[in-house]
């Protein structure tokens, strides 16, 4: 294999990380205490060219753990009017979680990476909710990094200006409706497609793969 084919492998991307994208919608803002109502994964893959793109979605509305507060601000904002309703068809915390790890689990290995690492907008805050359900639940075996995670917000402000996920998608150039916005799936796939534009976009700028910069040749000065 060519240092350039190696370059385009994903394991060698991100120091052997494997990203995912991740959006919730929650109840609040408290992951210790507010439910968790929503949750959308977007793997990542990379083509032959070195370019990142999505690969697989996955998606379930959750069912608010038992004790759970609710804020009627939280629901007035993501538009989930009654998160008991059966017309939802939501699951419980544990059985969304671990398809969603099992899922991460198996494309992390096709790829060969190390671990996965949660890709988000506002990133702690989506984490934040993952792990305190995961531990919750005393799921094993989480697929995240436990601290570590790739920020879309940061990136996007030092890319194209801009911290707020619509302005920043608008800005590279990418459709973005606000009346689909706040749903975990439609925010978890423009999310994963602006992430992937960055990222190409520094690549074909000449970011990738990092070139050391020349020597200071003292023999001149």
């Amino acid at each position: 294999m060519t240092e350039v084919e190696q370059h385009n492998l994903l394991k060698n991307r991100f120091r052997g990380y494997f990203p995912v994208v991740i959006d919730v919608e929650t109840a609040g803002f408290n992951a210790k205490t507010d439910a968790l109502l929503e949750i959308c994964a977007v793997t990542l893959a990379m083509d032959e060219q070195g370019n990142l793109k999505p690969a697989t979605t996955i998606h379930f509305h959750v069912t608010p753990f038992e004790g759970a507060n609710i804020e009627k601000e939280a629901l007035e904002f993501n538009g989930i009017r009654d998160p008991f309703s059966p017309l939802r068809g939501a699951v419980t915390e544990d059985v969304a979680l671990k398809e969603i790890f099992k899922l991460v689990r198996k494309e992390q290995k096709q790829h060969d990476c190390q671990r996965a690492i949660m890709v988000a907008h506002n990133a702690h805050f989506d984490h934040s909710f993952v792990m305190e359900a995961a531990a919750r639940t005393k799921l094993k075996r989480i697929p995240f990094h436990p601290f570590c995670t790739f920020d879309t917000a940061a990136i996007s402000g030092l890319a194209l200006g801009q911290t707020v996920l619509a302005k920043a998608c608008k800005t590279a150039g990418m459709d973005f409706d606000g009346k689909e916005a706040h749903s975990a799936l439609y925010d978890t796939e423009k999310t994963a497609e602006l992430f992937c534009r960055i990222v190409n976009k520094w690549k074909n700028l000449g970011g990738w793969p990092v070139m050391p910069e020349p020597e200071n040749d003292t023999n001149n000065n």
